[in-house]
């Protein structure tokens, strides 16, 4: 069984950046999905990003591409996400995902505070 732990969160002034981390611990072997989400409070979850391991193709958010960028290190089975230019907006609770077929993993969350 795969678990998920995100880190990287915190309190960025609006225009700056933040990295966040996605560690897998288990076997990610067969996984191909690789996913960012996040939750802002009274909103519903939204996908940030997805990616597919066996080809590659990525998918972004409109509101965020460009600004954003999915990356992984597979010898570390962790997944990252680079967020540049944070807005106020991007406030919310930010949340990994790993999927294939039935097999389908979450992470806790790790919150994300953008001042204006």
């Amino acid at each position: 069984q795969v678990q998920l732990v995100e880190s990287g969160g915190g309190v960025v002034q609006a225009g700056g950046s933040l990295r966040l981390s996605c560690e897998a611990s288990g076997s990610i072997i067969g996984i191909n999905i690789m996913a960012w989400y996040r939750q802002a409070p009274g909103d519903p979850g939204k996908t940030l990003v997805a990616t597919h391991a066996s080809d590659g193709r990525t998918t972004y958010l409109e509101s965020v591409e460009g600004r954003f960028t999915i990356s992984r290190d597979y010898p570390k089975k962790t997944l990252y996400l680079q967020m540049d230019n944070l807005r106020p907006e991007d406030t919310a609770t930010y949340y990994c995902n790993r999927r294939s077929g039935t097999r389908n993993a979450w992470g806790q969350g790790t919150q994300v505070i953008v001042s204006s």
